[in-house]
């Protein structure tokens, strides 16, 4: 949804969404951090109810687990990324929530907590975890009705989970959801104040929602219109950590962010 070559092609009239596709692979640690997405045409995807195949890459649900297969290059160092990550769902949901005014995007947050295996043989990299899968999907392109988001999610110490997702939409209006989630159901709690984090270089604005105060651990992803982070927040009594995005979607559409996107982002068209 962020592919420079795809939103060039909807400027000119409809485009065809599947020859814009990709598998994006973010890693980040004590060494240097590693990022593909190298974007492929829709003669190299294939799919079905359970299985996404792009390119080399592909990711299938086998009824429990989530498979993500990876064999891609990363930008710019063109080092290889091999390997493969299995996410076993500890909550799973059918919840989801229209984020927009007109019932034309929703956001599924399929399994709020999970158990994430990684294990790459290339560049030799092995992880095990909290994790979470979710979904995005749409009718029309991000930047038509929504100026920017932020969100967060946070294993809470019981096992449950806690989202926080505040969009502010194209039309002047907002959304504000305080989601917990656990084995016995979703549920709404009260969304905390707004508590302002740190900028980026960049110049992007980070917000999160606190019972107190809150800080950021880490800057894991800092874009001209994206930043991705680990923070330590309050929600519901208990000191958590978190991850933490906040997207700005005029700065997407700047043609000087348009032209920057290719460098992280290249295309192989067939």
């Amino acid at each position: 949804m962020f592919s420079p070559y795809y939103a060039r092609a909807r400027r000119r009239g409809p485009a065809d969404p599947l020859q814009h596709c990709a598998l994006n692979v973010a890693l980040y640690g004590p060494r240097r951090a590693r990022w593909c997405m190298t974007e492929r045409g829709a003669g190299q995807v294939t799919r079905t109810a359970a299985h996404f195949q792009v390119g080399p890459s592909s990711m299938h649900w086998d009824g429990t687990t989530l498979v993500v297969a990876i064999d891609e290059r990363s930008v710019p160092h063109l080092g290889r990324v091999r390997g493969q990550v299995r996410l076993h769902p500890l909550l799973q949901t059918e919840h989801m929530e229209t984020i927009d005014s007109h019932g034309r995007h929703r956001w599924t947050p399929f399994a709020p907590s999970a158990r994430v295996e990684l294990e790459l043989p290339q560049p030799g990299l092995t992880w095990s975890g909290h994790g979470y899968f979710d979904g995005n999907h749409g009718a029309r392109p991000l930047e038509a009705d929504f100026t920017s988001w932020t969100w967060s999610r946070a294993t809470m110490p019981d096992g449950a989970a806690a989202v926080l997702y505040d969009v502010a939409r194209r039309d002047g209006s907002e959304l504000s959801l305080a989601l917990h989630f656990a084995r016995d159901g979703v549920g709404r709690f009260f969304a905390p104040p707004r508590v302002a984090l740190p900028g980026t270089l960049w110049g992007v604005d980070r917000t999160t929602r606190s019972d107190s105060t809150a800080r950021v651990l880490q800057t894991m992803e800092a874009a001209p219109f994206y930043t991705r982070s680990a923070i330590e927040t309050e929600l519901l009594g208990a000191r958590v950590a978190g991850v933490h995005e906040s997207l700005e979607m005029d700065r997407f559409t700047a043609r000087w962010v348009q032209t920057l996107l290719p460098f992280r982002m290249p295309r192989l068209a067939r």
